[in-house]
């Protein structure tokens, strides 16, 4: 897939986008239960983030709160999959998910060309990912998971 941005999205004044802090995992799994979605053991959410291969925050400048979490893994060749993908409910969370999406998408454009990319969401976040060129559960394909 290829991914061409035809708009620049500005983040709201005293929010900034992070990718070279890691997140605390409570404050994720805070994010994520904000945004209904499933949470996640602290040690093995945290082991997850730094086996990344590359993360976003959204964060505001005074309290280093987040507002919007997104990490990628790859195998560099064929695939790349987003993780996490979440925004904090009310009037920027749609903003907040486009954000992510455009700047994860530029990234794996730029630095994984040609891989092929899937993404765990929540359903709030559905909007901005149709937006950005995704495809809902093409042939009615579903998520599969094998647990060791």
């Amino acid at each position: 897939m290829q991914y061409f941005s035809t708009k620049k999205l500005v983040i709201p004044e005293g929010y900034f986008v992070n990718s070279s802090q890691i997140p605390l995992a409570k404050e994720v799994n805070r994010l994520l239960a904000n945004c209904g979605c499933e949470t996640f053991p602290i040690k093995p959410l945290s082991e997850a983030i730094q086996k990344s291969n590359f993360f976003f925050t959204i964060q505001n400048e005074s309290n280093n709160k987040l507002y919007g979490f997104v990490r990628v893994t790859s195998d560099k060749g064929l695939n790349a999959n987003l993780w996490n993908l979440s925004a904090a409910p009310g009037n920027n969370q749609k903003l907040y998910y486009s954000i992510l999406l455009q700047l994860t998408l530029e990234k794996i454009n730029r630095e994984m060309p040609g891989c092929s990319i899937s993404v765990q969401a929540p359903l709030s976040s559905f909007k901005s990912l149709e937006e950005s060129g995704f495809i809902l559960d093409p042939n009615g394909i579903r998520v599969m998971g094998y647990k060791l």
